[in-house]
């Protein structure tokens, strides 16, 4: 089992405060990927600090990892830097693990928000440094006419206020799913389903233990989600968990346009067969993913899963408490 740090807070984004900005795993398409998201901060009154690494393109990094872990170990580092909200996903976050200044940042905690392949700082830097951070839209998302208030509205009351209260059901769709009855509170940790998976293994491998695990994915289909449980049930990451937060599984589901694999079992099937047997609570299909609509929570806090009621509560703020 791994030793988990003490948990840490950053401190709440206050009124004119700075926004740090650095690319840790994909590179920028486009200069609006940045300039607009820029726009939507400033126009909230927020100054936004975008290091110069932001604008690297390595193919499909954001430069060499040394350089990007150097860009976010400086954004910890830099006083004036208030909350930290990474470029986006992607691929290449777990190339910075070895080169991250856990010292550093635990000396110097703050509010970190990103998700997908930013998972992997997600589970490092709660381990390694006790950091309660965000799984929220990165900086790119801001303004993106994709995305909607909702998701913008979330990010920003999260790094303002902290995130707690009730996780809200997707405007679009407000269906969830009990996999497993039941109502626990505990900490919530997680993050991509695929991103954690390949931190088995490593000097930062996952440890879920007495925690509520939460995990989603894109893109992938039911018998590849299934291999990804199995994985995880068989290195004995599922052991101990106090229950399961399955957030979105965009295009999980079976479809036509994968003629590889026949029409067998459905994602939810495959959720029944991997988790049902846990004897913890498992609920289904909160906006926590890639689709459309994405709530900003805190990972590392106390949260209450009442899978009867259709609810995951955040119990304790992500930022440290006003004075």
């Amino acid at each position: 089992m791994t030793q988990i740090a003490a948990t840490r807070f950053g401190r709440p984004l206050p009124s004119g405060g700075t926004v740090g900005v650095c690319a840790p795993s994909g590179p920028y398409f486009n200069a609006s990927d940045i300039l607009r998201p820029k726009e939507w901060w400033e126009s909230k009154g927020y100054r936004v600090k975008i290091v110069d690494g932001t604008w690297a393109k390595d193919d499909y990094v954001a430069g060499p990892p040394e350089k990007r872990a150097e860009d976010l170990n400086g954004l910890f580092a830099d006083p004036e830097v208030d909350v930290i909200q990474v470029l986006w996903g992607g691929t290449g976050c777990i190339q910075l693990l070895p080169f991250l200044d856990y010292e550093t940042i635990a000396a110097n905690p703050k509010a970190l928000m990103g998700y997908s392949d930013i998972t992997n700082l997600h589970i490092a830097l709660r381990q390694r440094s006790g950091l309660a951070t965000f799984h929220g839209p990165g900086f790119g998302s801001m303004g993106i006419p994709d995305r909607t208030d909702f998701t913008w509205n979330s990010a920003l009351d999260a790094f303002t206020t902290g995130g707690a209260g009730e996780v809200p059901r997707d405007p679009d769709d407000p269906y969830v799913r009990t996999i497993v009855p039941g109502k626990v509170t505990a900490p919530i940790v997680g993050g991509n389903l695929f991103t954690f998976v390949h931190l088995i293994g490593t000097p930062w491998e996952p440890d879920f233990t007495g925690a509520i695990l939460l995990f989603e994915e894109v893109d992938e289909p039911p018998y590849v989600i299934d291999v990804h449980l199995n994985q995880l049930r068989l290195a004995g990451k599922l052991d101990g968990i106090a229950g399961a937060v399955v957030g979105e599984l965009k295009n999980c589901d079976w479809r036509e346009e994968r003629p590889e694999a026949p029409r067998t079992r459905s994602i939810e099937d495959v959720l029944e067969m991997n988790l049902g047997q846990l004897g913890v609570p498992v609920l289904y299909k909160l906006p926590l993913g890639h689709g459309k609509h994405l709530a900003t929570i805190p990972l590392g806090v106390q949260a209450t899963l009442d899978a009867d009621g259709g609810t995951l509560v955040i119990e304790q703020s992500g930022v440290e408490a006003l004075a």
